[in-house]
């Protein structure tokens, strides 16, 4: 089956916005006199608010009123630094490469965990860009279940080994795995485990990707 559907992760892939992230999960940690650090911030790549805040809690329990206080208020400090975002954060190589691969007639997805997905991309100038746009409002089980790929896949009329999933984090690696889509790992985090891994968009084309997937399926029948 070709390739007929590229599906990107926002956070890490197409921007960086896990500062801003940190900055505002910070906020709230120093607030509230719960230990955070980078490192804490790091195991929260590809995790929906609520498993994030899970995480930040580390064991401890709070009320289920409390716990959406808290998210409302993260994503309030998040949404202030929201405003910074401009085209110029895009990351390297992002632009050409969905330019590129729409002009090989691959359908362009999104498949983000995260509730300000369309207001990035619009602040971004990418909204029109995405033929389909996934985010933590799209389905109910987020990563690493591979639902919302699943959706997005859906949406863009592709079967599953049609598409290729490109992620920058280790539970959404995972949730393509489990679905059984082609993967490409983006970054240093923990992504060796997806078909192809790559530091940035930078170095590669949609076609040279390709042919390596192709070659990858050759060797596996």
């Amino acid at each position: 089956m070709p390739i007929r559907a590229f599906i990107f992760d926002l956070d890490g892939v197409i921007t960086d916005t896990a500062e801003y992230h940190y900055l505002a999960w910070k906020q709230l940690a120093d607030e509230e006199g719960l230990p955070f650090s980078r490192e804490d911030n790091e195991k929260l790549r590809g995790l929906s608010r609520r498993d994030s805040l899970l995480q930040l809690l580390k064991g401890n329990v709070i009320d289920e009123q409390t716990m959406q206080a808290w998210m409302r208020r993260k994503n309030d400090y998040y949404q202030t630094y929201l405003t910074r975002i401009t085209p110029q954060d895009r990351l390297p190589g992002v632009t050409r490469f969905i330019e590129d691969a729409q002009t090989l007639g691959i359908r362009i997805g999104l498949g983000s965990a995260s509730r300000n997905a369309r207001d990035v991309l619009t602040r971004l100038d990418l909204f029109h860009t995405f033929d389909v746009i996934g985010d933590g409002y799209s389905v109910v089980n987020t990563k690493p279940a591979p639902d919302l790929f699943l959706w997005v896949a859906g949406g863009l009329r592709v079967a599953v080994p049609e598409a290729v999933v490109f992620e920058d984090a280790e539970a959404g690696i995972d949730a393509a795995l489990k679905a059984g889509f082609w993967t490409v790992g983006i970054g240093h985090s923990n992504i060796g485990h997806a078909h192809i891994a790559l530091p940035d968009l930078t170095e590669t084309s949609p076609r040279d990707l390709i042919s390596r997937i192709e070659a990858l399926r050759t060797t596996r029948e």
